[in-house]
């Protein structure tokens, strides 16, 4: 399967600067199969220790952070005798190891001639434990499911995603409705790799759902499993409201509609929980779109989005031929859906914002900073391009770019750029 993210880990084994690497993502968006399929194809050996199966691994720094002591350890666990220069050590479900994630600091002081790569399901949670975090001693990437240009390069053929790669809208503009057909199926199957894999082989839609609600399921047990037990109801209370926010013509999260009568302080650590899952996209209102856009965001006005346009549809019991078809049935919940696609293909590569005035008669639907300008981004679900709040916003603060983005094909005007929906993580997120 092609994942972007593996040219990353390529300049990370060639970086003269290279720490242990700390590969963050929710579960289930492949960080185990990309860590083992670089160490495949890039080492002459790989050791793969996963602390979550042995209760021995568990305790491999509890004792010391002696590196010799610890090696030795691995190549016994392993029945493998490790070489610094050719062996990729990867460290999965590493929060399970008691001082593990510690652990890797002194990897990077004492050894840093070893490879090695961490993973943890909910990491980002994880970390928050009784344990002394490596800050500074480590790199980070970050792993989200496929992206809609992942999905095209697996669905094949290649001529046509290194076209959308290089612009060539007259080309393009050609197979313009192909590639609508296939931006709706991805609607439908989504981004989780296990998924992708299994319409890949099979081409049954039927299995994919399964697959998708045996995820959503997964995820719940995870909230038993990982997060504070106090908070657990409120967890699910604020996920399985996710779609009714959305669907909402203000999406805007109102805790309100959680429960009522429900205040913020009640779902603030539930909400910040799967945030740092990354279960959710929390997106922050501004209404100063000034550089640089983090200092001016409001901490209690924002929107949630799912990790996955395939799981939200999921979640939601849409049959397929809804999502397939060309239809007006959704009406406002079609734009919470295609706000979901836009802010995934964004997320991968940018901190997102939205702009609304205080009376919410205006609202960008994003906003994101690109080297030293802020760029507006207005979407539509299909083909009805009045864009009142953009030219509000464009007219407020003459911004260089200015994009809408839907299922129209590419077109500048005088004042901003029509970009084609199925290319909106490519022509916006560079």
């Amino acid at each position: 399967m092609i994942r972007h993210l593996y040219n990353e880990l390529l300049s990370w084994k060639a970086s003269a600067s290279r720490k242990p690497l700390i590969l963050q993502g929710a579960r289930q968006v492949g960080k185990t199969w990309l860590m083992t399929e670089f160490g495949k194809t890039q080492f002459k050996q790989t050791v793969y220790l996963n602390f979550e199966s042995s209760e021995r691994l568990k305790q491999l720094f509890a004792s010391d952070f002696n590196i010799q002591r610890i090696i030795s350890v691995i190549e016994i666990e392993s029945r493998q005798t490790i070489s610094p220069s050719d062996t990729l050590l990867i460290f999965d479900e590493i929060q399970e190891a008691e001082k593990g994630l510690t652990a890797l600091k002194y990897f990077y002081e004492q050894a840093p001639e070893y490879f090695i790569v961490a993973a943890g399901s909910l990491l980002g949670v994880s970390i928050q434990k009784n344990t002394s975090f490596p800050v500074g001693k480590v790199d980070f990437l970050q792993l989200h499911p496929l992206s809609f240009l992942e999905f095209l390069e697996n669905m094949g053929p290649e001529s046509l995603t290194q076209q959308l790669k290089n612009h060539n809208w007259d080309v393009i503009q050609s197979f313009h409705s192909t590639l609508i057909e296939h931006l709706r199926l991805y609607y439908f199957i989504g981004g989780m790799p296990e998924v992708v894999a299994s319409y890949l082989e099979n081409k049954n839609l039927q299995q994919v759902r399964s697959l998708q609600q045996k995820l959503l399921l997964g995820y719940e047990n995870d909230f038993a499993k990982y997060a504070p037990t106090q908070i657990v109801p409120k967890i699910r209370l604020v996920w399985r409201s996710i779609i009714s926010q959305l669907a909402k013509e203000n999406k805007k999260f109102i805790y309100g509609q959680i429960k009522k009568g429900a205040r913020a302080k009640d779902f603030e650590l539930a909400i910040q929980w799967l945030t740092d899952a990354g279960l959710v996209i929390k997106v922050n209102r501004v209404t100063k779109p000034a550089l640089p856009l983090a200092a001016y965001e409001e901490a209690d006005a924002f929107k949630l989005y799912f990790l996955d346009v395939g799981l939200l549809h999921a979640m939601a019991s849409l049959d397929a031929h809804v999502l397939l078809e060309k239809n007006t049935i959704l009406t406002e919940y079609k734009g919470a859906a295609t706000e979901q696609f836009v802010c995934q293909q964004l997320v991968i590569r940018h901190t997102l914002f939205y702009w609304s005035v205080e009376n919410a008669t205006a609202e960008v639907d994003f906003l994101l900073q690109s080297r030293n300008e802020i760029i507006p981004i207005e979407v539509k679900a299909e083909e009805n391009l009045k864009s009142k709040s953009l030219k509000v916003y464009a007219e407020k603060y003459s911004p260089t770019t200015v994009i809408r983005t839907s299922m129209n094909m590419y077109r500048q005007e005088s004042w901003m750029t029509n970009v084609p929906l199925y290319a909106v993580g490519i022509s916006i997120a560079e």
